[in-house]
């Protein structure tokens, strides 16, 4: 298990190979559709500085709220493919270092770790509540008018854990077991 404390250097990233397994401690940032729409359409300058050298996890948290703030119930993974048409100028423009999410992304987003010093973090799927465990604290949230799922949460998280899929060099563990699958098929059905 390799550690990553956030916020991250790019040559700490760029050593990160596909299957490495890794342990994110620090503040990282969710966001989906809105948020991804939102950054790229405003590029507001106060979250450069807040982005830069972190993570943004494709998550819509379950959230309680309680007397001393908020605690994330849930904090599952969602589906990554959604935010290829932003994740490249995202990446770029407010200097991420780590996308968490599940199932992978396209060629754009590829070329934008390389190009950036970026990797893409795959979590697990249906382990919301365990993962949930990892976030220690809600530091904010930020355009609670997109509603709980899309708003963008500041979350303080201890011990995350995710694996390498898409690395800093241009590699992507999902092309590669697409590859593998599609000759796979083609030899059942030839």
């Amino acid at each position: 298990m390799i550690r990553l404390d956030v916020p991250l250097k790019e040559e700490d990233v760029r050593k990160l190979k596909l299957g490495d397994n890794v342990s994110i401690t620090g503040r990282i940032y969710t966001g989906r559709d809105a948020a991804h729409k939102f950054l790229v359409e405003e590029m507001p300058e106060e979250f450069k500085d807040r982005l830069n050298g972190s993570c943004l996890y494709h998550c819509g948290p379950v959230v309680r709220q309680t007397e001393n703030g908020y605690e994330i119930v849930a904090a599952g993974p969602t589906t990554s493919i959604r935010e290829e048409p932003y994740e490249a100028t995202v990446i770029k423009e407010f200097g991420i270092r780590a996308i968490i999410g599940k199932g992978g992304m396209g060629k754009k987003t590829l070329d934008a770790c390389k190009q950036n010093g970026c990797v893409y973090l795959s979590a697990v799927g249906g382990a919301a509540a365990v993962l949930a465990k990892s976030v220690k604290k809600v530091t904010n949230v930020y355009k609670m008018e997109f509603g709980v799922p899309e708003a963008i949460w500041e979350l303080d998280v201890e011990g995350f854990p995710a694996v390498v899929t898409m690395d800093a060099n241009g590699n992507s563990l999902h092309d590669e077991i697409e590859k593998k699958s599609e000759k796979e098929y083609r030899k059942l059905i030839d």
